[in-house]
């Protein structure tokens, strides 16, 4: 019987299949992994043949149809053990499948999403630039129409899934011309491979350092007219949709982050002793327990709730960045406590809680700062 009202005895299923994959295949190797800084192509195939790829993609596209919930709770499990393979996971479904299989055309859709069903190849979601990000308008990249080809100039960073061996492409966002004085924006597909367009990886993150991230740049790069996702100048109105959901994703990375340093405390909160007895025992490491332990329920509800309404067909973008704003709000609370709670065992590696406490400083940035998403919540209070 599942022990939530928006879950079903399917939902659970799953939850302990993905779970029981991301201890036995993912826990050995996370801290290695982060350790060396390196992106696993084998790890990532092995996610694919699980499934965890195409989640809400049709059966005939090679995806597996399942729903939003079910697309959160994988990577909420994942991310109980490893951020960057939850990451990669969130990635490729919400940034690379999920634009493609709303906007484009049929044409698009059976080129490019049965192999990115797969987890041999990965898709990256070019938005950011130097002078892009939490202003998603402020793209600089162009794409001129010349002889039936988009000739696209510009650069991105700090982008996901871009510069491995087995990332397949791009769909970027570049200014294709202008609309009463304003930038008019389009959302085109650029493939691996296509002369002109060049990646290298981006070294020394701080967090998620399994997870490839890359730097991107377009010199006089030609695609083909119809590489247009849409129609021009629908660019970001398909980027900021694709945000709205992509959060959904990045709270679910939140949410089973902070499961992780919950059961880490616990177990070590429950084994070292001082002044005679588990520091479980005290009052205000017991707190500190029961705290977390709200804050993870109340993320739970919130972000199932959004998944829901988005299931059920019913407006849920202000619900998508509560529930993002929240989870990654009590993220960075809950590894703090986490790491207080450990003391000195926590500081070092390969202690996940070193990662732990890493990992989670992203979600106040990433899919919409704290900042931005305040903006955005604002507003549907009329302010």
């Amino acid at each position: 019987m599942s022990q939530s009202p928006f879950l079903t005895e399917a939902h659970e299923a799953l939850r302990v299949k993905v779970r029981h994959f991301a201890e036995k295949e993912i826990r050995p190797l996370a801290g290695e992994l982060d350790e060396k800084e390196l992106f696993s192509e084998e790890l990532t195939a092995r996610m694919g043949e699980m499934g965890f790829f195409g989640i809400q993609a049709p059966v005939e596209l090679g995806g597996q149809g399942l729903d939003t919930l079910s697309y959160i709770i994988i990577v909420e499990e994942l991310a109980r053990v490893d951020s960057s393979q939850a990451a990669t996971v969130a990635s490729v479904n919400s940034l690379g499948i999920a634009p493609i299989l709303k906007y484009g055309t049929e044409e698009q859709k059976k080129r490019f999403i049965p192999p990115l069903c797969t987890g041999k190849m990965t898709w990256a979601f070019g938005l950011t630039e130097e002078n892009a990000g939490s202003d998603a308008m402020g793209s600089e990249t162009t794409a001129k129409l010349q002889d039936g080809h988009w000739v696209i100039n510009g650069a991105k960073n700090h982008i996901t899934n871009s510069a491995s061996a087995i990332s397949g492409g791009i769909t970027l966002q570049a200014v294709t011309g202008e609309n009463r004085g304003k930038k008019r924006l389009s959302a085109i597909i650029v493939e691996k491979g296509t002369p002109g367009f060049t990646s290298e990886p981006s070294k020394g993150k701080m967090m998620w350092r399994a997870s490839d991230t890359g730097k991107l740049y377009f010199d006089n790069c030609r695609v083909p007219a119809e590489n247009i996702l849409g129609e021009e100048g629908q660019g970001g109105r398909i980027m900021l949709n694709t945000l709205d959901s992509g959060r959904l994703s990045i709270a679910a990375i939140g949410l089973g982050l902070s499961h992780g340093v919950l059961e880490a405390s616990l177990e070590h909160a429950k084994n070292r002793v001082q002044f005679g007895k588990p520091i479980s025992k005290f009052q205000a490491i017991g707190f500190k327990l029961a705290d977390m332990d709200v804050k993870i329920e109340l993320a739970k509800n919130t972000l199932y709730n959004a998944c829901w309404r988005k299931d059920n067909n019913m407006q849920f973008a202000r619900e998508a960045a509560i529930s993002k704003l929240y989870t990654s709000e009590i993220a960075r609370e809950i590894a703090d406590e986490g790491l207080q709670i450990h003391g000195a065992k926590g500081f070092f590696k390969p202690h996940p809680m070193e990662r732990f406490y890493r990992d989670q400083r992203l979600l106040q940035i990433g899919e919409g700062t704290s900042e931005i998403l305040r903006m955005v919540i604002s507003r549907y209070l009329g302010v």
